[in-house]
This record gives structure tokens, C-alpha cells and sequence, in this order.
């Protein structure tokens, strides 16, 4: 993500109005439930990688999906605990409700800017989905422009202890400002845990010391932190279909798989941009298998070695948009659209890439206007579909 840096605070009278909005009790009805299936270590989802130094990433990275499917799971088999998305909120003050939903549409403005195609999709979703999650998108917006901002140059790792502990705040409903308030209403609705938003400014950390990856292992839990833990966010707010046979488990993974795809097309789309600022978000261990260097990314030619190198890392991202698609048709099927919009629409970068021979030093790969209007109705088509008939549309 990029653009400008979003630091909009509302007047104190306004916030303090809003906090009368939300949950009173301390900690948020969310807070509770996550209180039984928090990390022991209260910390990031790596913590147990010194008691258990052999464990990939990819099985630090499953605990969380376990816990975050397990909190979801709970509140789908308690249905009288569940929270009703059609109840409005108990309060006393017309002004509190309006200032509530003036914060709301500010993140759908924020969204309708800078993420035009999800956010059409997000209008077939329900009101109190959409607005939800716009909030999301509005905080991983900001979180991302700390590091990437133009203000980049500013951040230090106190300043991302102090965006984690305003996180903390807004999760106990006790938000800055409107876009906090935003995302605090809506942590107090839905199941959302707070270790993937967690997990998010963990990587906002990895940004700010870290310029090379070895191994795709730790490429990996990069992506995860940084594009993974939004799919985690998001699906107890999109919802799982009533009729889904499938595993909350398996959702998860597919949400995380489609995190992991977009990010991975991120690296590929912007070898060229990242070198220019220093960085290389390629395995180093594999460029050195394929006969390559940091050296050559900085030439910046394109030569028979990247080219065979640049195939393997594109059949690797879609194996996770593959991934990624056994999941979409399980989620509420107003929910659909909008995943299935970017799922087309990324996926569609890679093959830009493979259109510009593999040149991603100095050609940016994007897809145009009218292959975006195309994917609309393939993907308001694929939303539709039940999962089987799915599966055979897709094969064919």
C-alpha cells in the first residue's frame, strides 16, 4: 500500500463521545473471548521459536491460524453468545451514534480512494460488514505507512512500541481518534484477535532492520506478518458461509495463502523499485542457486539466468493463489466478491510480469483499466457459485 500518511484526529470532545459508544466494562466483549485463547507469552507468534529452534515458519505461523479459527469456531457453535450484526448499539445520544458512523464513513472514503476495486465489492456485503471492514483496511493502511509513508525517514522502533500500545488501547475501547474508534467498535462486534494486528507492526519492524532474506523460510513469515495477518483479520468480519462443509481451519489457511500470494506478487512487481532503496526481498539462497546476486538486481538486466529465476518464484505465488481459491467460496456469500476481485486482479500482475520479458527493474507490472473492468463480472460470477460448481468451472 502507499500514499499519504492518514493522521486525521478528531476533536477530544468528539472522541470522548465516542469511547461512551463503546464497551464499558474495561475490555471489550472480543477482549474477553480472546483472554482464553491468547499466547501463553502474551508476545509475537514466533515467541516459541527458542524452545523450539527446528520449527519452520510455516508452523509458527499455523498456531496462530489455530487460534484464530478456534475463536471464530466458538462463536459459531455458542449461538446464543454470538453477536447479532443487525442489533444496533444501545446508547443514549443520537450525537454518539453520529459521530460512530461519521468515523465509519471516513474509512470507506479512505478505502474508496486508495482500493477502488475492493471497495465497490465491499457494497454487496451487509452494512455492518462493509464498515467493518473498511476499519481494518483503514488501520493496516496507516500501520503500512509508517515504514512506507512519507514520514518513513521519521519512524523508529519506539515510535512502532507506541502504535502497538495504542493498538492495545483501541482494543480495551479506548481509541485516539474517529479511525481508531472505527476499528474499536468493530473489534467489539466480531471475533477479531489482536495478535494478527500484532503480528502486522511486527513486521513493520522487520522493515526498519532488515533488508535481506536467506531462505523463503524467513521470506515467508515476512509475508505473513506484513500480507498474511490481513486475511486473518478479516474473515470473522466477512463471515463463513452457513452452508460450508469446510473446516474453519482450512479457511483461515486459504485467507493466509491469499495474503502470502499477494505480497509475493508485491516482491516481484517491485524488484526494480526495492533495489533502488537498498532492499532485496528475494531468497538469497536461491538467486545463489540460479547462478545470480545482489550485484546483478542492481544492474538491472535482464538476462537468460533472471528470466529462469523469475519463472520459478511466479509458479510459486500462484501455487498460493491456488490455495487461496479453495477457500474464497466458503466465506458468506455477500463476501465473495470483493476477495475474488483481487485474487483475479493480482494474479493478473504476474502474467504482466511474464508480458514485460521478465523485466521488473524498469518496467512496472500493473494491470490496465479495461482487464480490471473484464475481471469485475468473472468475479461477481465465481462469488456466486457454490463450491463444487466452483471447482468445476475453475478445472476446466
Amino acid at each position: 500500500m502507499s500514499g499519504v500518511l492518514l493522521w486525521v484526529v478528531c476533536p477530544k470532545d468528539n472522541i470522548n463521545s465516542l469511547l461512551s459508544y463503546l464497551p464499558r466494562n474495561g475490555r471489550s466483549r472480543t477482549s474477553k473471548m480472546c483472554s482464553r485463547l491468547s499466547f501463553s507469552t502474551g508476545v509475537l507468534a514466533y515467541s516459541g521459536a527458542v524452545a523450539h529452534p527446528s520449527r519452520s515458519s510455516e508452523e509458527k505461523v499455523y498456531e496462530v491460524v489455530l487460534k484464530q479459527a478456534a475463536l471464530v469456531r466458538e462463536q459459531r457453535r455458542d449461538k446464543e453468545k454470538a453477536w447479532d450484526l443487525n442489533k444496533p448499539v444501545e446508547t443514549d445520544s443520537l450525537t454518539n451514534r453520529d459521530l460512530l458512523n461519521e468515523a465509519y464513513d471516513r474509512c470507506g472514503e479512505v478505502c474508496a480512494e486508495y482500493a477502488k476495486t475492493f471497495y465497490l465489492g465491499t457494497l454487496l456485503m451487509t452494512p455492518e460488514r462493509r464498515r467493518a471492514v473498511w476499519a481494518i483496511y483503514v488501520w493496516c493502511r496507516r500501520t503500512d505507512e509508517l515504514v512506507d509513508g512519507p514520514n518513513a525517514s521519521h519512524i523508529t522502533p519506539k515510535a512502532l512500541d507506541r502504535w502497538e500500545r495504542r493498538l492495545a488501547d483501541l482494543f480495551e475501547g479506548r481509541p485516539y481518534d474517529m479511525y481508531d474508534a472505527a476499528l474499536s467498535h468493530t473489534v467489539s462486534k466480531f471475533p477479531v484477535d489482536i495478535q494478527p494486528f500484532r503480528d502486522m507492526i511486527e513486521g513493520m519492524r522487520l522493515d526498519l532492520r532488515k533488508s535481506r532474506y536467506k531462505n523463503f523460510d524467513e521470506l515467508y513469515l515476512y509475508c505473513y506478518y506484513v500480507a498474511g495477518t490481513v486475511g486473518l483479520m478479516s474473515v470473522p468480519v466477512m463471515g463463513i458461509a452457513p452452508e460450508s462443509k469446510a473446516s474453519t481451519e482450512s479457511v483461515y489457511n486459504a485467507a493466509l495463502a491469499l495474503g502470502i500470494a499477494n505480497q509475493l506478487t508485491n516482491i516481484l512487481r517491485d524488484v526494480g523499485e526495492d533495489a533502488r532503496r537498498g532492499r532485496v526481498y528475494l531468497p538469497q539462497d536461491e538467486l545463489a542457486r540460479a547462478g545470480l546476486s545482489d550485484d546483478d538486481i542492481f544492474r538491472g538486466k535482464v538476462t537468460e539466468k533472471w528470466r529462469n529465476f523469475m519463472k520459478g518464484q511466479i509458479k510459486r505465488a500462484r501455487m498460493f493463489f491456488d490455495e487461496a481459491e479453495k477457500g474464497v467460496s466458503e466465506l458468506n456469500v455477500a463476501s465473495r466478491w470483493p476477495v475474488w476481485a483481487s485474487l483475479l486482479l493480482y494474479k493478473q500482475i504476474l502474467d504482466a510480469i511474464e508480458a514485460n520479458d521478465y523485466d521488473n527493474f524498469t518496467r512496472r507490472a500493473y494491470v490496465g483499466k479495461a482487464k480490471k473492468l473484464l475481471s469485475l463480472p468473472v468475479a461477481y460470477g465465481r462469488a456466486l457459485m457454490g463450491p463444487s460448481k466452483l471447482t468445476h468451472s475453475v478445472a476446466r
